[in-house]
């Protein structure tokens, strides 16, 4: 039996497939993007589309395809679903060609890889990430292509963990044979993050030298100061690879196709950023919150309005920075507009800025976009729109400001005439969605254009002239002219009157109700207007790409005033939020103070019902005096509240924001540990009580001196007696080994208040509630000195368990705190340091004591007795006689 011949166009298909075979190939066949074979079957299950069929040779092969123009709305389905998904497009127009239309890959979409507005979050980057390895240490290149963020780091794995967590790549390219390790060491087997793979010719350091080099088009890479930087510079070059190989630079059909966003590469110092890990990006819920009706930090500060503000502001609060005078250069901006808010006529600057800062849209995005020949001119519309808002921008800091860091940012700013001229001038005032859709060219840039758009215009025209004066001529009142692929221009008749038509008609088509007619004089209007539209297709065509091949020239230029406007952005938004939630200016040092007066949790307070005000509190921490605080207090009282607003203050301070309290005083930290809450990690086979301890693992390995550090009911997962161990044991090391890292530890082990007599820098503080006839009241305000009570059994009462249960456990309650005292390995620690300390040998009562080493005459009998016993020659009767003369020894028989 022979083997059945594909078709040319299925022959086609899996000649493209072979290139790209870990993708779901779509190709463009006339009016649809179509799919074949398994591809066909898991489109239509991901689409929800039809699963049909197309003859194939001698058979037939699985089909689903969708509307060519509805490709921004499929496209995004798939790879949202985790699919790479290759697009390949006719080159060629199927008009001009007998045979098999030209095709060709002209892009592999993939989660990290994509610049479709249906794929991306405008309020977050999408990065791509490379790894390459050296035994403990790591590179790392993050890139994002639709705004051309490109940055690299080298470190330790703890350090590249810690990158991954802040700028959350969408999608992460390994060498192959690296996936395994690279989920398990980085994502996690549920992360839904991308890995894609190459082969290791991709991570050679000398070739990914030269492709950078010649990407930028310089001889070295010490003007970016990355030359140093070999892991990382290994794993940049991967991903300009992986770009070559997803045909984004597909000069020979694509001239005007480039990657001219990507036009400077930064390096990520780790000196420069606060270490912020995920666990702690996860605790204190600074981008998502933890819960999905939540609100998290950056829902109530983020007031920008751009999405080029809104990405920084998320970058900002992931990586708050280290430099002083940065700090201060933003607190001094938000100072002035808080300040300074009314123009000369009147407006407030805020509002004006922000409005303005509003109309120019995604600018970033629009020239990636640009640089990939995939802008469309409702995109450029609004490119205009955004180089037009500059100018006024400028004018309205500069009117105000004459120095200062916003007269900084906006004579930076470069007003682009060049490019605003010739968007106003060569662009249409409402340009169509897309070329051949409308007018996109402006009336006046070429004079032929403007000509074959009068034939155009009028032609139709006279054909409306020509449908009419037939009606008069041969009395068919429903007569019209209509137009179809087929057969052109045509005159329908219905059979009602048919015997009207005159004999020159030329019937063309007869359909159930109805006639088709040409006449002569039809296909002669039919050739001019016909010829004129797509005369006007290829004449708007070139001179769009010449407009985009422009618009690249200035691209360089546009993204600096990118990041200039979102700098402007995000300083407007912590003015919006400081001066709506009357927040205040913190004192941001070097030296070792954390003094925050009247602080509030900034989320919280936003959150609570109306008429009801948020409890602030006072809060201090430093290296000599009161370096780890012990909050005990009861379930619900607050604890947690007050850790997590603690730690969002210093971040937010550190960002340059103001701050929600009174008046704080910040010492610049450099790391932020968060160990809060309770969660598990199944599908790794993690309880609960070791996700809990690796990451106080990871804070206790690498905290410092100017940490702070946030631990809650760390302990609790295992035994009472195991978790009081290991939670004193962490204070203890903390207090000794950190140099004075800040930290806030709450508890319910009331027992971990004897500390405070032991470790000079430890204090004990509570947070109060009030109880009146068996119920209690949470005051929610922190005070000095501990408590021994957790109303745990209160709280379940709140809660609805049952009445007898909470009785029940009361009694069981008083049983347990009864003889507590006699297995508290706590107390007996604490005395045993406590007499250390005044140089004293003890031995706690509570601790067993060994009976040879010990004077007591009685005890000394009974080790002399116990030396003197054979075990070997004893029998059981001898045995017996023994154990009585001990228990005599003793006085108990």
């Amino acid at each position: 039996m022979t083997k059945k011949e594909d078709s040319p166009l299925i022959k086609q298909y899996y000649n493209f497939k072979a290139s790209v075979p870990d993708a779901i190939l779509v190709m463009r066949v006339g009016d649809f993007y179509e799919t074949y074979g398994e591809d066909a079957v898991t489109a239509s299950r991901l689409l929800g589309i039809v699963l049909t069929s197309k003859s194939n040779g001698d058979g037939a092969i699985e089909l689903a395809g969708f509307p060519h123009h509805s490709i921004e709305t499929y496209l995004p389905k798939m790879v949202r679903a985790g699919y790479k998904v290759a697009v390949c497009d006719q080159l060629e127009d199927p008009k001009m060609t007998k045979k098999l239309v030209k095709r060709g890959v002209t892009e592999v979409v993939t989660p990290g890889v994509a610049v479709s507005d249906q794929i991306l979050s405008n309020k977050e980057n999408n990065f791509i990430a490379a790894l390459d390895f050296e035994k403990d240490r790591a590179g790392i290149a993050f890139l994002d292509i639709s705004t051309g963020t490109f940055k690299v780091a080298e470190g330790s794995l703890e350090y590249i963990d810690l990158l991954i967590g802040d700028l959350a790549p969408k999608e992460i390219l390994v060498q192959k044979g690296f996936e395994k390790g690279v989920r398990e060491r980085f994502i996690g087997p549920s992360s839904n993050v991308y890995i894609s793979t190459m082969d290791p010719w991709a991570f050679v350091f000398e070739s990914a030298y030269r492709k950078i080099i010649k990407h930028f088009r310089t001889d070295t890479l010490k003007g970016f100061g990355v030359e140093h930087l070999r892991l990382a510079i290994t794993a940049a070059g991967s991903l300009l690879f992986y770009l070559e190989s997803n045909r984004l630079e597909d000069s020979e059909y694509f001239p005007e196709r480039s990657l001219a966003q990507i036009n400077s590469i930064s390096r990520i110092d780790e000196d420069d950023f606060v270490w912020v890990d995920r666990f702690t990006i996860r605790n204190l819920e600074l981008v998502n919150a933890l819960n999905p009706d939540g609100v998290s930090l950056l829902d109530i500060i983020d007031k920008t309005s751009s999405p080029m503000g809104a990405r920084l502001l998320r970058n900002w609060v992931t990586m708050p920075v280290k430099d002083i005078n940065e700090i201060s250069a933003r607190q001094d901006a938000v100072e002035q507009l808080l300040k300074d808010d009314n123009r000369n006529d009147g407006e407030p600057l805020r509002m004006r800025l922000s409005h303005l800062i509003g109309n120019i849209g995604d600018m970033e995005r629009i020239l990636s976009k640009t640089a990939l020949g995939r802008v469309a001119p409702r995109e450029l519309m609004q490119l205009r729109r955004g180089v037009e808002q500059l100018l006024p921008i400028k004018a309205s800091v500069l009117e105000i400001y004459k120095k200062g860091p916003l007269a900084r940012i906006a004579k930076d700013i470069d007003e682009c005439i060049a490019l605003r001229e010739l968007l106003q001038q060569k662009l249409a005032a409402d340009p169509a969605a897309q070329i051949g859709k409308g007018e996109v060219i402006a009336s006046g840039v070429d004079a032929e254009l403007d000509e074959l758009r009068a034939i155009a215009r009028n032609g139709k025209e006279i054909l409306a002239q020509i449908q009419q004066r037939e009606i008069e001529r041969t009395g068919i009142p429903s007569l019209k002219i209509s137009y179809n692929n087929v057969f052109g221009y045509y005159l329908e008749v219905r059979n009602t009157h048919k015997d009207k038509v005159p004999a020159e008609w030329i019937r063309k088509q007869t359909l159930v109700s109805a006639e088709r007619y040409i006449t002569p004089e039809l296909k002669g209007y039919e050739e001019k207007i016909i010829g004129a539209q797509e005369r006007i297709y290829a004449i708007e065509t070139r001179i769009y790409g010449e407009i985009v091949l422009e618009i690249q020239k200035s691209i360089r230029t546009v993204q600096a005033n990118a990041l200039l406007i979102a700098r402007l952005d995000c300083l407007l938004s912590f003015a919006a939020a400081a001066d709506e939630y009357g927040y205040c200016r913190p004192l941001v040092d070097e030296g070792d103070i954390l003094k925050i007066e009247q602080g509030r949790h900034p989320v919280i307070e936003r959150m609570m019902p109306a008429g009801e005000e948020y409890v602030a509190n006072d809060l201090y921490l430093d290296h000599e005096k009161q370096q780890i605080i012990i909050l005990t207090g009861p379930n619900m009282s607050g604890k947690s509240a007050l850790l997590r607003q603690t730690a969002l203050i210093a971040l937010m301070a550190q960002i340059g924001s103001y701050v929600p309290a009174k008046s704080a005083h910040i010492s610049l930290f450099d790391k932020i540990f968060t160990r809060v809450g309770a969660s598990d990690n199944i599908s790794r086979g993690e309880s609960t009580f070791m996700v809990e301890m690796l990451e106080t693992a990871s804070i206790l390995n690498n905290m410092t001196p100017r940490s702070l550090i946030l631990l809650d009911e760390i302990g609790r997962g295992t035994s009472t007696f195991d978790g009081m161990s290991i939670a004193w044991s962490i204070v203890e090391y903390i207090h000794e080994c950190s140099g004075g890292a800040k930290t806030l530890f709450a508890t319910h082990y009331h027992e971990l208040n004897e500390l405070e007599e032991v470790f000079k820098r430890v204090k004990n503080f509570h947070i109060e509630v009030k109880e009146a006839d068996g119920r209690i009241l949470f005051l929610r305000k922190l005070a000095e000195g501990g408590v021994a009570h957790s109303f745990g059994i209160h709280v379940a009462s709140l809660a609805g368990v049952p009445r007898e249960v909470v009785e029940s456990a009361q009694k069981v309650l008083a049983k347990l705190e009864a003889g507590s005292s006699r297995r508290d390995p706590i107390k007996g620690k604490v005395q045993s340091l406590r007499q250390k300390r005044k140089g004293t040998d003890f031995v706690p009562e509570e601790v067993q004591l060994s009976i040879f080493q010990i004077d007591d005459p009685l005890l000394v009998s009974i080790r002399d007795m116990l030396k003197k016993m054979d075990m070997n020659s004893m029998t059981p009767m001898d045995a017996f006689d023994m154990l009585r003369d001990l228990q005599r020894k003793v006085g108990l028989k």
